[in-house]
């Protein structure tokens, strides 16, 4: 089906998520044709993504590492933004629940705006983050461009990690 295919090929050639929504106006169906023709693509093998903020064409030639932090719900900022700064996108937040085993959250930033959208929906929505079902102990999956960005990212969450284990011990 053509569409299918022009919806593939705007994914790939966007730089920021495509809202369904936008979608359905563009090509005149309803928002339940998009999710059709986007689950019709990821059967053939297309990596499409879903985030809140619209669909992502997946290329899959990124570094990814899962990398394990610990902090308060207050450093949540400040954790994300130095991973985006450097160049990362933090996918999602895994916990371990002593009931239901691993919990995955999808996080979905790659840019200060999103982080700041995100902490500020965090804020507003008056839920807790889920790293405070196990004392802020968690995993976040972060991809990166390159080796050389994902290394700046860790040299960088390590720099952070330390500072602040220093400011717990000074006080």
């Amino acid at each position: 089906m053509e569409r299918r295919y022009l919806i593939l090929e705007m994914l790939k050639k966007s730089k920021t998520p495509v809202k369904g929504k936008d979608l359905a106006e563009y090509f005149d169906v309803s928002r339940q044709i998009i999710v059709s023709d986007i689950a019709q693509l990821r059967e053939e093998g297309h990596k499409i993504v879903s985030t809140r903020d619209g669909y992502v064409y997946d290329a899959g030639n990124k570094v990814r590492k899962v990398v394990a932090v610990k902090h308060s719900a207050k450093d949540i900022y400040d954790e994300l933004k130095r991973i985006v700064e450097n160049g990362g996108k933090v996918l999602d937040v895994i916990v371990e629940h002593p009931l239901y085993g691993e919990i995955t959250g999808r996080i979905d930033v790659s840019t200060l705006d999103e982080v700041e959208k995100f902490v500020s929906l965090l804020m507003s929505s008056g839920t807790k983050p889920l790293s405070e079902i196990s004392n802020g102990i968690h995993l976040h999956t972060i991809e990166a461009p390159d080796e050389e960005s994902m290394a700046r990212i860790l040299k960088a969450l390590k720099k952070y990690r330390l500072n602040k284990e220093e400011d717990v011990n000074n006080e």
